[in-house]
C-alpha cells in the first residue's frame, strides 16, 4: 500500500513539472501576442482625443465622442454600414457553404490528387490583393479589358465596368470566394480526416448510402466546427478586407454606391482630415460590435447546444 501511494505521489509530481521546451516554444507567440494586441491597448484613448502631435498623445485635448459624431452623422453612414453588413453576410454564408461542401468532394478523392486541389485551391490565399487587381483590371478594363472586347467582338454593347456599381457585388464576391475559399476547405478536410471510417463501414453495411452518409456522419461530425468558425466570422462582420474593397474597385468614385465600407471610407477620411481620432473611433467601434455579436451568437449556440459553444 505504501508503494502504491509512494508511486501515485511521484507520478503526480512528475505531471505538475513544468515542460521547458513547450514553453519555450510558446514565448515567440506569446511576446507577438502582447506586442500587436495587448501593448496597443495603451491607445484606446485616442478616439476620445483631437490627437495634437506637438502635444503628445497623452497632452492634446479631450473631445469625448466628438469622433464617433464624425462616423454616425456623416450622410454616407447608412450606404457604408449597409455595404460593410451585406456584403460580409454573403462572403461568410458562400464561404461556409462552399468549403464545405468541397471539403466533402475532397474527402472522396485519392490522397494523390488531393495534394493536386488543395496546393491549387490553397495557392490564390498567398495572392496578395494589389497583383490580383491588376488581373482584375486586364479583365474589365473599358479600353484593353478582355471581357469588354470579347462583348464587343460578339455584336454586343461592352460594359464600363469600373462605372457601373450594380455588378461589383458579384465581382467582389468572387474574389473573396476565389482567395478564401481554399484557407476554409482545408479546415473542414482536417476535420474530416479525423472521422473514423468504422463509421461510414458501418453505415454502408445497414443501407446508407453515400448521401445519407454525409448528412447523417459527415456534417455531424463536422457541426463544431462549423459553428466555431461561423462565431469567429460573424465577429469580423463589420470589418473589411481593405485591400480587396480599395484595390480591386481602384478607389472608383462611381462605385461607392455599392463598395464602399466603413474601412474605405475612414481611410479616405483620415487622408482628407489627418485626423487619426476618427480612423481611431471607427476601429474601436468595429471592435466592439464585433465582440458583442460573437457573445451574443455565442449564447444562442450554448442555448442550443452547449458542446457547441465556444465558452
Amino acid at each position: 500500500m505504501k508503494n502504491k501511494r509512494t508511486k501515485k505521489a511521484g507520478l503526480i509530481k512528475s505531471q505538475r513539472k513544468m515542460n521547458w521546451g513547450l514553453t519555450v516554444l510558446a514565448v515567440p507567440g506569446f511576446l507577438f501576442l502582447l506586442a500587436f494586441y495587448y501593448a496597443p491597448l495603451i491607445g484606446i484613448v485616442i478616439p476620445f482625443k483631437r490627437v495634437d502631435y506637438a502635444k503628445g498623445i497623452w497632452a492634446s485635448d479631450w473631445v469625448g465622442f466628438e469622433n464617433f459624431e464624425f462616423l454616425f452623422k456623416s450622410q454616407d453612414a447608412f450606404r457604408i454600414t449597409r455595404n460593410t453588413l451585406c456584403l460580409n453576410a454573403v462572403f461568410i454564408t458562400l464561404t461556409l457553404a462552399a468549403a464545405i461542401f468541397l471539403a466533402i468532394l475532397m474527402n472522396e478523392l485519392t490522397r494523390r490528387k488531393i495534394k493536386v486541389y488543395q496546393t491549387a485551391m490553397f495557392i490564390p490565399y498567398f495572392v496578395s490583393w494589389v497583383v490580383a487587381s491588376y488581373v482584375v483590371y486586364a479583365m474589365l478594363s473599358p479600353d484593353l479589358g478582355v471581357i469588354p472586347n470579347l462583348m464587343e467582338a460578339a455584336g454586343k454593347e461592352p460594359v464600363n465596368f469600373y462605372a457601373t456599381p450594380e455588378v461589383w457585388p458579384v465581382i467582389l464576391t468572387i474574389a473573396y470566394l476565389w482567395k478564401n475559399i481554399g484557407y476554409m476547405t482545408l479546415l473542414f478536410y482536417a476535420t474530416l480526416i479525423s472521422i473514423d471510417s468504422s463509421y461510414l463501414e458501418a453505415a454502408a453495411i445497414d443501407g446508407a448510402n453515400r448521401r445519407q452518409q454525409v448528412f447523417r456522419i459527415m456534417i455531424p461530425y463536422m457541426m463544431p466546427t462549423i459553428v466555431m468558425m461561423t462565431l469567429l466570422q460573424i465577429g469580423k462582420i463589420f470589418y473589411s478586407d481593405f485591400g480587396m474593397f480599395y484595390f480591386l474597385t481602384r478607389n472608383a468614385g462611381a462605385l461607392y454606391e455599392t463598395t464602399d465600407v466603413i474601412d474605405t471610407y475612414v481611410y479616405r477620411a483620415l487622408r482628407v482630415t489627418g485626423n487619426i481620432g476618427i480612423s481611431s473611433a471607427a476601429a474601436l467601434y468595429q471592435s466592439i460590435v464585433g465582440f458583442a455579436l460573437v457573445l451574443i451568437s455565442n449564447l444562442i449556440v450554448k442555448k442550443r447546444n452547449k458542446d457547441y459553444a465556444i465558452f
